[in-house]
């Protein structure tokens, strides 16, 4: 029976402390000898494609690239044929795609046929949100995920997808978010990566203030102004968010051992200087080293017995 992954709400509380379990294994297994997963990428990315090829690699499988200019998910075929198309060749598709409903559209055409990965969606980023987990797990709690209950993270700026899967998945494991944004850039409710749905857990505060959203906070996390498909407002976005850029000045008012987290790709000197992205409190580099990480607990999850 195929398994998917296409956002954290959808995943269920056993599954994700599972998957958050297999992540932590040794590198090196034979869980995917001789097989292998297809990448579909109709937005490209370094640190995805990075952390996929080379979890499979490592589990003894082996990935094939398909690029948006190869596949044209609905432009040059279907998404339903392309799923039809790749069910015949492999158990398991990571996609990294423009819209969410693609998920839904591919698991339906081929019966469920073929486990399917999110990479990134306009709704939701999970296997990013697992790393984050990871990598703050790591720093304040020696890996152990349960013992981020009562950490108090603040995410500062246009709140995206990402912001989105990694605060369901904080939530979920009892940490305090509070979400940093303007009007027109917060949160709202509904969708199916929705942190204002988490019942129980920590807590979800919303504030239009980034030094109220950054006091006291262990974690502070920020993404890129402007995302992909949002390139024209690029200008608008730098006035918008000016008041939100992560500043040594801004890092003062968080704890004073707070750490700095950002997905990346890091536009230097719109949401973050250099000298808060470069200093000791950043954790940007254990974030992409748990990208590979989450990866492997993703698809170790998805091979084991049901």
């Amino acid at each position: 029976m195929s398994r998917f992954f296409t956002t954290i709400e959808q995943t269920s509380d056993e599954d994700l402390a599972r998957i958050y379990e297999l992540a932590r294994g040794p590198f090196d297994d034979t869980t995917l000898s001789g097989q292998g997963v297809a990448l579909v990428f109709e937005r490209p990315s370094l640190r995805t494609r990075a952390a996929s090829s080379s979890a499979v690699s490592e589990m003894g499988g082996f990935t094939t690239f398909f690029s948006d200019e190869e596949i044209g998910l609905d432009t040059r075929e279907s998404a339903e044929d392309v799923g039809r198309t790749l069910a015949q060749t492999y158990a398991i598709c990571a996609a990294r795609v423009r819209h969410h409903e693609v998920f839904a559209r591919i698991a339906a055409a081929t019966r469920e046929q073929m486990s399917l990965i999110n990479l990134l969606s306009d709704v939701a980023h999970p296997t990013q949100a697992v790393a984050d987990v990871l990598t703050l797990a790591e720093h304040f709690c020696g890996g152990d995920v349960a013992g981020l209950a009562q950490l108090k993270v603040a995410y500062v700026g246009d709140a995206t997808n990402v912001t989105r899967s990694l605060a369901v998945a904080l939530l979920r494991l009892g940490a305090d978010v509070t979400v940093g944004a303007p009007d027109g850039y917060q949160l709202t409710p509904g969708g199916l990566e929705d942190p204002h749905a988490v019942r129980g857990g920590g807590t979800l505060r919303l504030s239009d203030s980034a030094q109220g959203a950054v006091a006291g906070a262990h974690a502070v996390y920020t993404d890129a102004w402007v995302s992909m498909g949002f390139e024209e407002e690029t200008a608008q976005r730098r006035v918008d968010l000016a008041a939100f850029r992560v500043t040594s000045e801004l890092m003062a008012r968080a704890n004073p051992s707070a750490v700095l987290l950002h997905c990346l790709p890091a536009h230097r000197g719109d949401e973050i200087t250099d000298e808060v992205l470069d200093s000791p409190a950043s954790l940007v580099w254990r974030q992409v080293f748990h990208r590979r990480s989450a990866m492997r607990g993703v698809l170790r999850w998805m091979k084991e017995e049901k």
